[in-house]
């Protein structure tokens, strides 16, 4: 049995391994993550449906400049919870993927294919040195045969969800979808359940201007965000 490792000896390098195991930088950015701000996906029989918070620290910030939501194609989005400038840099090289795929072979790109292709990309970022990794984890999200649900995490592992939450709030999200969630739902009920799984993930300042939400439907492949309007609706 190997005594407990010093992390000062290990994390200065992303090649190098602990004795027990662990890539430091890697934890240190998924540390990243779950101090980000809550975001929520979630498949239901009409589509798919995603949902951010955004955390506004001050009076003076205009809301609408902090972005959650990110189109890669008009059948595929994410929302990201860390460094949303890692993550901005993430959904561009996603978007000329996506691009790329549908001039190559005229047909769009399928959800799975562009969310491998980002954690290849991230993997990568975990094995040389002089980089670091992604401090953020995605929620990749779209419709193409049918709704679909994938995280991104820094280490570039990829995992499919019915519903899924990443950030702060990420236990207490999962653990009221175990309770309450249904692939049945309808879209007007997923976006309910979201905002009522986002109300107990913590004191947060729930309103029109701090929610971003976004939908698909199997019947118009394509997301649209909701207006400030709308999202006050759901959350009356």
């Amino acid at each position: 049995m190997y005594p407990a490792a010093n992390p000062q000896a290990y994390d200065r390098a992303i090649t190098v391994f602990s004795p027990d195991g662990r890539l430091f930088q890697v934890e240190y950015a998924k540390e990243a993550v779950r101090r980000g701000a809550t975001a929520i996906g979630m498949v239901c029989e009409e589509g798919v449906v995603l949902v951010a918070y955004k955390n506004a620290p001050s009076k003076l910030l205009v809301p609408e400049s902090m972005k959650k939501v990110f189109e890669i194609d008009t059948h595929i989005a994410c929302t990201a919870s860390g460094l949303i400038a890692d993550a901005r840099r993430l959904v561009d090289i996603a978007r000329l993927e996506a691009q790329r795929h549908k001039l190559t072979y005229s047909e769009p790109a399928s959800v799975e294919s562009i969310a491998k292709n980002l954690t290849d990309l991230m993997q990568v970022y975990t094995q040389y040195g002089g980089i670091r990794p992604f401090g953020v984890s995605l929620l990749i999200a779209g419709v193409d045969s049918e709704p679909r649900l994938y995280e991104a995490e820094p280490s570039g592992a990829l995992t499919g969800y019915k519903a899924d939450a990443i950030g702060i709030g990420k236990k207490e999200v999962d653990e009221y979808f175990e309770k309450e969630y249904k692939e049945s739902m309808k879209v007007d009920d997923a976006i309910s359940l979201a905002v009522k799984a986002l109300k107990k993930s913590g004191d947060l300042q729930i309103k029109p201007d701090t929610i971003e939400i976004a939908v698909a439907t199997m019947k118009k492949k394509e997301f649209s965000v909701l207006s400030p309007k709308e999202v006050e609706s759901y959350l009356k």
